[in-house]
């Protein structure tokens, strides 16, 4: 909600500006008091002590806190929506009223949410979360790793071939691993019709994706999760299965390779910049391996 007033503040005071309105002169002092605020409420923490008294007085002192930061976020969103009324009868084509409306729109959503989740003390659906109005394509990713055990982004599967060129690549949106397995599998397909295996790791298991792999591919890689039925064993236990298994370990590097021409942080805005920026990635990462390969032939 921090941002979305910080934005509300701004573009109101830029109308307020270009139309000569008052009531926002002290546009930099209303963002710092509602960062103040902002603060106030997120440093608090809830108590860890066996004593109910203490608990039940902090608990207070958060809510109480939090109820002061929406009531000062409600006192800007109101005002914005006044100067938006004005303006808008003034010149209803002005660009900046939409983007104004937008970030007011977020920032009553924020206070929605805020207010069931410390008052109410409701758990709030994920569907519901907004992980970033600026973008709001960004999702919770739960990597399960230690010491960065989730992330801020939108997932990206790639597949690659042994030389270390990807192949094909998806952006995941609201999707998991098991969702584009097959997926993955027959754009390569397409591309590259000699594909006649994929080696998979244990997150894109499922009895479906097995069974349209093999409609697909001469032999798919694809590990099961948990116990193993003796068939699976069997299948698991074949050496081109195992020998293809061994190669997955390699697919890490080249993973961090393409981190390293881009695909770690995306300066563009929008989900279809983001999409483009990954390709242009892509592509960059294979010229790259092409070149490396060629200086290496030259050197033998």
């Amino acid at each position: 909600m921090s941002d979305a007033c910080r934005k509300v503040v701004e573009f109101a005071n830029a109308l307020a500006q270009q139309y000569q309105l008052a009531g926002w002169q002290q546009h930099e002092y209303l963002k710092k008091q509602n960062r103040k605020h902002y603060n106030t409420a997120r440093n608090l923490k809830h108590s860890t002590t066996n004593c109910e008294i203490r608990k039940s007085q902090r608990q207070h002192d958060i809510e109480m806190a939090h109820l002061e930061y929406i009531k000062y976020s409600l006192r800007i969103i109101h005002k914005a929506e006044d100067t938006l009324l004005e303006v808008t009868n003034l010149h209803a084509a002005e660009p900046k009223l939409e983007d104004l409306n937008y970030y007011i729109a977020h920032g009553k959503h924020q206070v929605q949410l805020i207010y069931r989740r410390v008052i109410q003390q409701e758990v709030i659906p994920h569907c519901e979360k907004v992980f970033s109005i600026f973008e709001p394509h960004t999702e919770w990713v739960s990597k399960g790793k230690a010491g960065v055990p989730v992330e801020l982004g939108l997932r990206v599967c790639v597949l690659q071939d042994q030389f270390g060129f990807t192949l094909h690549h998806l952006v995941m949106e609201k999707q998991t691993d098991d969702q584009v397995t097959v997926p993955i599998a027959e754009g390569a397909k397409k591309r590259f019709p000699a594909l006649n295996q994929v080696s998979y790791d244990k997150g894109f298991w499922s009895p479906t994706n097995l069974e349209q792999l093999d409609d697909i591919l001469e032999l798919p890689v694809l590990p099961k999760k948990g116990k193993l039925s003796a068939k699976d064993k069997e299948r698991e236990c074949a050496p081109e299965f195992i020998r293809a298994k061994r190669k997955h370990s390699a697919v890490e590097s080249d993973i961090n390779a393409l981190e390293s021409n881009g695909l770690d942080k995306c300066p563009d805005k929008g989900l279809d910049a983001f999409k483009r920026y990954v390709a242009l990635a892509v592509v960059a990462g294979n010229l790259k391996r092409l070149g490396t390969l060629l200086l290496e032939r030259d050197r033998q």
